[in-house]
């Protein structure tokens, strides 16, 4: 596995060499406005390279796993499609549509779907019989776009992703999963070199971006194998209860919830760009988009290792599913309250948050 792994590694380098070149020559590229602020035109290869490394790798092992061709097909498909929304800027209406639709050809060909939410309330276990077929839809395309949207500094969707993957892997060693661990060490070591370009470690002038092309694909692969390890299918029983995924992906989808709660209160569209997620928020209050990065990793990864714990530990879901829930209304009234805060946190430690456009 080590071998493959090295493989992968070096195979994603190579691959993002020559999809950035590819990336320039056709016009795929990102320019700043109002909301970019980076410096010039910069590739958007990264998504598409880690998709052809991760590709290979699944096609090389379909016959272990026949869902794993479906797997592959998805992701292919949603790679393009966000490369060409990367390029045309597609309307949302259409992506959310086309997202809809790899989520029902997923549960059609592979039976991956929500059919349990577990015992989150304490009072039984939650069935799904036919609702869990429109959960599932939902589900797919909240993962989707809670990892695109978090998508706003260097090194933060591939950060996040590797956090979560890592922490699959994780868990599918101590559950015995292999074929989890697998895809999960392949997809982590295809997007470390792309983090490396992302930020900027071989030269400004290497630097390339995920793109739509990218997140789309993470999201649902993400959302994949959380549904594999976490619901009972015909091939077996689950290996982690449902309410662990919660924690696994914990910082997108509160950053997701909660931003788009605070723009349906304000009458704009959920869907709506702008610059009040979590990153954004860190940088108002004057950390630096390294600091701000190292920052909400590491609590993404605090946050995972609970989940992780809660579930090698048996701590009771109920337990788990409350602790989540008061977590994200923490999260939601801290970045509602942002300016009290950044104020109080002067007032106290004397230290010199930028504050005043922190609304």
């Amino acid at each position: 596995m080590l071998v493959e792994l090295a493989y992968v590694f070096f195979f994603s380098f190579t691959t993002l060499f020559v999809m950035r070149k590819v990336a320039k020559k056709i016009g795929l590229v990102d320019k700043p406005n109002a909301r970019k602020h980076h410096e010039g035109v910069v590739p958007l290869a990264g998504g598409i390279s880690v998709c052809i490394s991760v590709s290979y790798f699944l096609y090389q092992h379909v016959e272990v796993a026949p869902q794993l061709f479906v797997l592959l097909a998805s992701l292919v498909f949603l790679t393009i499609l966000g490369a060409l929304d990367d390029k045309f800027d597609l309307s949302v209406k259409l992506r959310l549509a086309l997202q809809a639709c790899v989520a029902v050809l997923m549960m059609h060909f592979t039976d991956y779907r929500l059919t349990s939410l577990g015992n989150p309330f304490g009072f039984g276990s939650i069935d799904l019989p036919l609702i869990g077929y429109v959960m599932t839809v939902f589900a797919v395309i909240a993962a989707i776009n809670a990892f695109n949207m978090v998508d706003g500094i260097d090194g933060l969707l591939g950060g996040l992703s590797i956090v979560t993957f890592s922490s699959l892997a994780l868990l599918g060693v101590i559950f015995g999963d292999g074929l989890t661990t697998s895809i999960c060490f392949i997809f982590v070591f295809a997007i470390i070199p792309y983090v490396c370009m992302n930020l900027g470690l071989l030269g400004r002038k290497r630097k390339v971006f995920m793109g739509d092309a990218g997140s789309m694909m993470i999201g649902f692969a993400v959302v994949w194998l959380l549904l594999s390890v976490s619901q009972v299918t015909e091939a077996g029983a689950h290996s982690i209860r449902p309410v662990t995924a919660l924690w696994l992906i914990a910082i997108p989808l509160m950053d997701m919830a909660a931003i788009m709660i605070r723009r349906v209160k304000r009458g704009d569209s959920p869907f709506k760009p702008d610059r009040e997620h979590l990153h954004h928020i860190f940088q108002k209050l004057g950390f630096s988009s390294r600091q701000t990065l190292v920052i909400i990793v590491l609590i993404s990864t605090s946050l995972a290792l609970v989940g992780v714990l809660g579930e090698v530990f048996s701590i009771p879901e109920p337990l788990m599913f409350y602790g989540f829930v008061l977590l994200f209304w923490l999260y939601h009234s801290a970045l509602s309250n942002v300016y009290t805060l950044g104020k109080v946190v002067n007032n106290i430690f004397g230290v010199n948050l930028v504050v005043e456009n922190a609304k």
